[in-house]
């Protein structure tokens, strides 16, 4: 047996007003209030804890929204502060209450939007505003940005400083929610906690060539834990090069250079003797010096030297140069004669040094030394797996306490 077909029927509301004729008037809801009305003032229906007049409310205190009375209820709130930050809040079910949720931030300007509705249906709207106090200075957490304004390689971290410790995980992740990082073109990456006052943010892969980051923070005002609430932050904005890369075999004594994947130069070197090796990894160039004052007394060499060594390019907190070493031209690209910085003659290290930028990429291989660490002598933050990186996220599987900032008294020349 055939069936027909079930058709069914859509008026628009349009269509539907035609059908009634010239007396219906417009859509309304199922009470025949129009849905145009204009709301009335709402002042009268609902009750709010928020200060009054010039008062400032405590930014520890929830904020709550009543109705008054049995011929009405609240049918939506809203509360935002000047940044555009909402604040949670939940409404009970028979709108007779709504309460916040999250806390309010200190030194702020909110405002408040109530929705109601009377026991006929119709719609009711009240706005209130507030500000909150403003907290004590020494409660205050501050953020510093990291590197200054200007130009960087591709292998430039983003650093963060706070002015207190940070340890809780929870604290941790408003504060990591707060910093944001941008780029352009859009890439991949993650801040990574290297101790309770410091973070380091990097791509899973190098800053594209010739991109710009932009650094932010929405932290004014939140609260991080109970005795800390965030400041004002000064936003940062530097730009991205080429993507330079030497990388210095201390097996084969030379150095080779890369612009954008392609090979510039290559030069013969000298690196660390035994007991002196140059680490192996990746190292960040942290800066250049045209001239520094090295001597064995600053990294207690057993071997007397004191020299005045020129075109310094620095690659590490404790010491590590690429520099002009005209004194052992003769082993370079033959043999491993420094205190662990990488040697050249005086004309290579004038062109390394006019070449090369804070950010670009120093990467040694075929040493006897030590991995370059992550953190404590330097920039090494390239030598960590991308998977171990987003565990010291707090916002991933939470960040455990890195190691600690070497003593200043290790950060001395090597030559």
């Amino acid at each position: 047996m055939s069936h027909s077909p079930r058709i069914r029927t859509v008026l628009s509301c349009t269509t539907l007003v035609a059908a009634l004729g010239a007396g219906a008037t417009a859509c309304g809801g199922s009470d025949g209030h129009p849905l145009s009305a204009k709301p009335y003032d709402a002042a009268g229906q609902i009750a709010f804890n928020g200060p009054v007049g010039s008062q400032k409310a405590d930014p520890d205190k929830p904020l709550e929204v009543t109705a008054q009375g049995d011929d009405g209820r609240i049918t939506d709130v809203t509360a935002t502060d000047a940044a555009g930050r909402y604040v949670a809040g939940e409404l009970s079910a028979d709108g007779d209450r709504w309460h916040s949720t999250t806390p309010l931030a200190a030194d702020a300007h909110y405002t408040v939007r109530v929705s109601t509705e009377d026991e006929d249906g119709s719609p009711g709207r009240k706005v209130m505003t507030f500000d909150t106090n403003v907290p004590d200075k020494k409660k205050r957490l501050k953020v510093t940005f990291g590197p200054e304004e200007g130009k960087y390689g591709v292998g430039q971290p983003v650093t963060a400083s706070l002015s207190a410790p940070v340890k809780d995980k929870g604290a941790r992740a408003v504060v990591e929610r707060a910093l944001k990082v941008r780029s352009t073109p859009a890439t991949e990456g993650a801040w990574y906690w290297v101790d309770s006052e410091t973070l380091h943010y990097r791509p899973k892969e190098y800053w594209p060539a010739g991109s710009t980051v932009s650094v932010s923070s929405n932290l004014r005002g939140l609260k991080v834990s109970d005795k800390l609430w965030g400041a004002e932050t000064k936003p940062l904005t530097f730009t991205i090069g080429d993507r330079v890369e030497a990388v210095t075999d201390a097996g084969s004594h030379y150095m080779t250079v890369y612009r954008n994947g392609e090979e510039i130069n290559s030069m013969p070197v000298t690196t660390g003797k035994p007991g002196y090796s140059t680490r192996n990894g990746v190292k960040v160039v942290l800066g250049k010096e045209y001239s520094v004052r090295m001597t064995s007394a600053s990294i207690g060499a057993s071997d007397f030297y004191d020299k005045q060594v020129y075109y310094a390019t620095r690659v590490t907190d404790s010491g590590e140069y690429v520099h002009a070493a005209p004194w052992s031209v003769g082993s370079q690209g033959y043999a491993n004669t420094s205190h662990g910085c990488t040697g050249m003659s005086t004309g290579d290290a004038a062109w390394f040094y006019e070449t090369i930028r804070q950010g670009d990429l120093v990467r040694v291989v075929n040493s006897y030394g030590e991995d370059m660490p992550a953190f404590g002598n330097g920039l090494g933050d390239w030598n960590m797996s991308w998977k171990k990186w987003r565990k010291g996220s707090a916002l991933f599987n939470g960040a455990k306490e890195g190691p600690s900032v070497v003593d200043a008294a290790r950060l001395r020349p090597q030559v």
